[in-house]
């Protein structure tokens, strides 16, 4: 592995581990992590940070860039869907200062840094890597 390498290295781990880190915690009871919000989702994370790595220990500067920018994405649709989720999961309610009083009891949790900064890393660790140089092909035979 590149030296260079291990930003990006730094940041598929910080996302794999954020996927166990708390991300909502409603009413003040128990937080969540992403398995318990969305198991396939966070399986899905799971799998791009560890593909990622093996882009990385690989050398395939293309998978990991991909993995990260992908990684990046399905974080901020995450992140758009439980917004969407907590402002509409009370519409039952028809009294909007209720519906407005329960919402505002779920809360976003630390988990959500690590979650969002661990494609960040990797993505700033994909820029900052350079290009090997690969030697010409001696063609003489």
């Amino acid at each position: 592995m590149p030296t260079k390498s291990y930003l990006s290295f730094a940041g598929f781990v910080v996302l794999i581990a954020a996927t166990y880190c708390p991300l909502l915690r409603p009413f003040g009871l128990r937080s969540f992590d992403l398995y318990q919000l969305n198991q396939p989702y966070g399986l899905l994370l799971l799998l791009i940070g560890v593909i990622g790595i093996l882009g990385i220990i690989l050398r395939q500067r293309a998978i990991v860039r991909l993995c990260a920018w992908f990684a990046l994405i399905l974080v901020i649709v995450l992140y758009i869907a439980a917004l969407f989720k907590i402002h509409h999961f009370f519409g039952f309610i028809p009294f909007k200062s209720i519906v407005g009083f329960l919402t505002r009891q779920i809360r976003f949790k630390w988990g959500w840094f690590l979650l969002f900064g661990g494609p960040i890393l990797a993505i700033i660790g994909v820029f900052t890597t350079k290009r090997s140089a690969v030697p010409p092909v001696n063609k003489e035979k």
